[in-house]
């Protein structure tokens, strides 16, 4: 797999009577040790929750329950993944911004992440991050 570009990875699913499982495990299924697990839940209808990218940290998106949007943006090319189903994730790559939004209710978004939080690693201001991927020259990561 390509660890470049963002992609949508399917999670094993076990499927079983009394309940289904899926498991995610570095290295397993994903480029990365986990080092920080978190989620999002009850955002208000309306809301956004992201508006950033990272220059190093990679991030794992799950919607545990319900479903939202992402929209991912390199610089030059945007498009928006639909994430409802707990066995599928999106694997985001350093240098996208992405913007969550459209939270159902009673959604929860899980988000496991290579790194620990590092206040430095993030690029929150937009047009920061458009003047940093054209200084960069080009654009190694597509949507």
């Amino acid at each position: 797999m390509d660890y470049k570009s963002p992609a949508i990875i399917d999670l094993p699913k076990l499927t079983d009577p009394r309940g289904n499982l899926t498991v995610v495990e570095g290295h397993q299924l994903l480029p990365f040790d986990i080092n920080r697990v978190y989620y999002l839940y009850d955002v208000p209808a309306g809301e956004e929750r992201g508006g950033h990218s990272h220059k190093q940290c990679y991030e794992f998106l799950i919607a545990i329950s319900g479903s939202f949007d992402v929209t991912l943006d390199d610089g030059t090319a945007k498009r928006t993944v639909t994430l409802n189903r707990p066995y599928k994730g999106l694997l985001i790559v350093p240098g996208i911004w992405r913007t969550l939004e459209n939270f159902s209710h009673g959604s929860v978004c899980l988000v496991i992440a290579s790194d620990h939080y590092d206040e430095d690693d993030y690029v929150r201001n937009y047009d920061e991050f458009v003047a940093l991927k054209a200084r960069e020259g080009k654009q190694a990561t597509t949507v």
